[in-house]
C-alpha cells in the first residue's frame, strides 16, 4: 500500500441498522477485525450509526483520537452519505475524508450465511480503509441562482405552481402551448368527490394568473431550447402567432361574429370534436387570455387569399388583426424550471373491441365531460350522436387503456372515481339506467369510499368483470337497435349480455406523444411507462436528476387534482428554496480532463447523459463543465486514453480498494 503524507488515523464504524445488518452480519466481529488493520486508530460497532448518538460518537472520536479519515460500514450511501459528511465536518474534518461501505444492500440483504456475510463485510471494510487513506480533501463549489422561474404547462399544476411563486414575490414565466391555460381541468363539468364546479374553482385562478404582476403569461407558445445549468438556464420560447395582436385585442369577440362563416363549420378540438367552431375562435368562454385565434388551416384568407376579411372590418378601430404576423422567439434566463406538461388521454381506437370509432354511440369519458357541461356543444343536454335521442340506458367501462397487457399496464388512478362521477352526472341529466363495469373498485382517497356508497344508494348498477366486447349484434329482439356489452360477471360466475343505448369508455392517462422530446430538452429521464422520472420516489418526488428542474402533475405519473395541486406546491417550494438561498452548492466529485493526455477523440461527448462535456476547437481538447457534471463516471469509463478522471473516484483510490477487498490479510 502506498503511504500518504503525514500520520493517517482512521476511525471505522460498523452499524447494525437494527436487525437489517445485525441479523446476518456479526458487526462486533467486523469492528474487532477492523481495529487490527493498518492505520486504524479506532473501530466501533453501534446499533444505529445514523442516529444523533451515533453521529456524536464519530465527532467525539475525531476530536479525542485525532482521526483524519472515517469509514462507516452501514447502508446505502444514497441515504446517509450526506449525514455522515455533515457529522465529520462538524468535528472540523474535511467531509471528503469519509468513505462508506454498503454492508446492507451489498451484504446482509443478499446473503443468508452469517459466517460468510461477516467475512464479506470484513473484506469490504478492509478495502474501504485502504481507499480512504488516499482520498483527497475537496471543497463544494457555489453557483449563483437567477431568481426567475420558468413554469412549463398551464394546467392546474402549472397555474398553482406559478401563483405560489408569484405570491411569494418571485418572477415567473408561464408557458402553455395551447391558446388558453386551464388544461384538462377546464374541460370538466364537476370534480369528484365533492362535485364542485370545475370552472368555479379554476377560472378565478386563471384570471389571477393573467393579471398577476409577477407572472409573464405566454400561451400558444412552446419551449424551443434549453441550455445552461442550475441557476442559469438560457431558454428560447417560440410564440406562435394568433394573427391577432394580444396587446391590441380587447376580447370583444366581434371578429368571431363577423367571420364570413356565419355558422361554425370545423371540428372543435376543445369540445372533443363534438361541436363546431369557426376559423377564428376562442376555445371556451372563460379562456385566458381572451384573445381569439385564427386557424390558418381553415381560414379562407390563408387557403385562397380571397376572403372578404369581414373580421378585419369588425376590428377596424383596434387594428388587432394582422394576417402578416409571424412567430416570434423570446430569449430568457431563469434559475429554476418546473415542468407541468400534463398527460394525454388514451386513444380508445387502440382497443377496437370496445367499438369506439365503429359505433357512433360509443363515447370517451372526456366527450361525456363536454356533453354534461352547460358550456359544451349541447349546452349540457345529453343526447346521442343523432342530436335528439336521450339515452335510457348507459354502460360505463372502466380501465380502458389501463391495467391492460395489450395497452398500458399501469393503473391510471383516477378512472374509478371519475367513472362514478360521470355515472352520477349522467343519471342526473338523463335519469337513465347506469351500469358500471369494473375490474376492481379503487377508492383510496379522502371521502372517495363515501362517494362510492352514494352511487350505490342512487341505484347505479355495478358489475365486476372486464368487458370482452361491445357489439351491435342482437341475440334476441330486446337487443335490437342497442349496443350490447358482453361481460363475465365474476361475482355471479356467469357471462352476461347487457344492452344499452350509450357506452362510455373510461380512458386512462398516459404520457404525451412528445414526452421523449421534452425529456431530452430538459435533460430529464423517463420511467419505463414514459412518465418523467423523479429523483427519488419518497425522498425527492418532485426533483429530477437535473439540478434546478422540478416536476409537478400528471407528467410525473397519473394523479387526481388534489394530489396534482399538492405536488405543484411542493415543486414551487423546492424552486423557492434555491432562489432564497441565492446559490446552490455543487458536489466536488466531478470529472475532469488531464489535458496533456487528451487526444481529442470526442468519445466522451456523446456518452455524457448531462451534456456536461464540450470540445475546445482551439486546442482540440475535451472540457468538463463542473456545474453540469453529476459525477456518474460514464465518461471516465468511456475514455480510451484514460485522460478523464473523477474526483473521489481516482484510479489509485479505486485500485487500492479493489486490492484491499480481493486480497485477504
Amino acid at each position: 500500500m502506498r503511504e500518504s503524507n503525514g500520520a493517517v488515523r482512521v476511525g471505522v464504524y460498523v452499524c447494525h441498522c437494527g436487525s437489517n445488518i445485525g441479523a446476518i452480519v456479526d458487526c462486533k466481529a467486523v469492528a474487532e477485525y477492523a481495529a487490527g488493520l493498518l492505520h486504524v486508530a479506532v473501530a466501533r460497532d453501534y446499533k444505529y450509526m445514523c442516529s444523533d448518538p451515533g453521529q456524536e460518537l464519530i465527532q467525539k472520536d475525531i476530536e479525542e483520537h485525532k482521526l483524519n479519515r472515517i469509514v462507516v460500514a452501514s447502508c446505502s450511501p444514497h441515504l446517509h452519505e450526506n449525514t455522515f459528511r455533515v457529522a465529520t465536518a462538524k468535528a472540523g474534518l474535511n467531509p471528503y475524508y469519509l468513505t462508506m461501505v454498503n454492508i446492507r444492500e451489498h451484504d446482509s440483504w443478499v446473503h443468508t450465511d452469517r459466517a460468510a456475510a461477516t467475512e464479506k463485510a470484513k473484506d469490504l471494510v478492509r478495502g474501504a480503509v485502504r481507499r480512504v487513506v488516499l482520498q483527497r480533501p475537496l471543497e463544494k463549489g457555489r453557483v449563483p441562482i437567477d431568481p426567475k422561474v420558468l413554469v412549463v404547462g398551464g394546467g392546474i399544476a402549472g397555474i398553482h405552481a406559478a401563483l405560489t411563486l408569484a405570491n411569494a414575490g418571485k418572477k415567473v414565466y408561464l408557458v402553455e402551448r395551447e391558446p388558453t391555460i386551464g388544461g384538462h381541468m377546464a374541460m370538466f363539468d364537476k370534480t369528484f368527490p365533492t362535485l364542485d364546479c370545475a370552472a368555479c374553482i379554476l377560472t378565478p385562478k386563471m384570471s389571477t394568473v393573467k393579471n398577476h404582476p409577477n407572472i409573464t403569461l405566454w400561451t400558444y407558445s412552446e419551449v424551443e431550447s434549453v441550455s445552461g445549468y442550475v441557476g442559469n438556464y438560457d431558454v428560447k420560447v417560440r410564440r406562435r402567432t394568433r394573427y391577432i395582436n394580444e396587446d391590441l385585442c380587447s376580447g370583444c369577440q366581434e371578429c368571431i361574429a363577423a367571420c364570413v362563416f356565419k355558422e361554425p363549420k370545423f371540428p372543435d378540438e376543445f369540445n372533443q370534436r363534438l361541436g363546431k367552431r369557426k376559423p377564428i375562435y376562442l376555445p371556451f368562454p372563460q379562456a385566458v387570455p381572451q384573445t381569439p385565434v385564427i386557424d390558418p388551416e381553415t381560414c379562407i384568407e390563408f387557403k385562397t387569399g380571397k376572403c372578404k376579411k369581414t373580421c378585419l372590418e369588425a376590428c377596424a378601430d383596434r387594428h388587432a388583426i394582422d394576417f402578416k404576423l409571424t412567430d416570434t422567439v423570446e430569449e430568457i434566463r431563469v434559475g429554476t424550471i418546473i415542468v407541468c406538461t400534463g398527460f394525454q388521454a388514451y386513444d380508445a381506437r387502440r382497443s377496437p373491441q370496445f367499438g369506439y370509432g365503429i359505433y357512433p354511440n360509443v363515447y370517451t369519458s372526456l366527450e361525456i365531460e363536454r356533453l354534461v357541461n352547460a358550456a359544451g356543444p349541447t349546452a349540457g343536454e345529453v343526447v346521442l350522436r343523432d342530436g335528439k335521442t336521450v339515452p335510457k340506458s348507459i354502460g360505463i367501462i372502466h380501465c380502458v387503456g389501463s391495467r391492460d397487457e395489450n395497452a398500458n399496464r399501469w393503473c391510471s388512478r383516477v378512472c374509478c372515481m371519475y367513472s362514478l362521477k360521470l355515472a352520477h352526472l349522467l343519471k342526473e341529466h338523463t335519469d337513465a339506467e347506469i351500469f358500471n363495469f369494473y375490474i376492481d373498485m379503487r377508492t383510496p382517497g379522502k371521502s372517495f369510499e363515501e362517494f362510492y356508497q352514494r352511487l350505490l344508494n342512487e341505484g347505479v348498477h355495478f358489475i365486476r368483470g372486464k368487458v370482452a366486447e361491445v357489439t351491435d349484434w342482437a341475440a334476441d329482439p330486446s337487443e335490437e337497435g342497442k349496443l350490447v356489452l358482453r361481460v363475465e360477471d365474476t361475482l355471479l360466475g356467469v357471462v352476461r349480455r347487457i344492452p344499452v343505448d350509450m357506452v362510455v369508455l373510461s380512458v386512462g392517462l398516459e404520457p404525451h406523444a412528445d414526452a421523449q422530446d421534452v425529456r431530452r430538452m430538459f435533460n430529464m429521464t423517463c420511467s419505463n411507462e414514459g412518465f418523467f422520472l423523479e429523483r427519488h420516489p419518497k425522498l425527492a418526488p418532485v426533483n429530477t436528476f437535473t439540478d434546478g428542474v422540478f416536476l409537478a402533475g400528471c407528467c410525473q405519473g397519473p394523479k387526481d387534482i388534489p394530489d396534482t395541486v399538492a405536488q405543484a406546491g411542493a415543486a414551487a417550494a423546492e424552486a423557492m428554496a434555491l432562489i432564497d438561498a441565492g446559490y446552490v452548492e455543487q458536489e466536488p466529485n466531478v470529472a475532469y480532463v488531464i489535458e496533456e493526455d487528451c487526444s481529442g477523440c470526442k468519445t466522451c461527448i456523446p456518452m455524457c447523459p448531462y451534456s456536461a462535456i464540450t470540445f475546445r476547437e482551439q486546442d482540440k481538447k475535451a472540457e468538463v463543465n463542473a456545474v453540469l457534471c453529476k459525477g456518474c463516471g460514464t465518461c471516465v469509463a468511456a475514455c480510451p486514453s484514460g485522460s478523464i478522471q473523477q474526483r473521489l473516484f481516482e484510479d489509485d483510490e479505486l485500485f487500492e480498494e479493489l486490492e484491499g477487498v480481493l486480497i485477504h490479510a
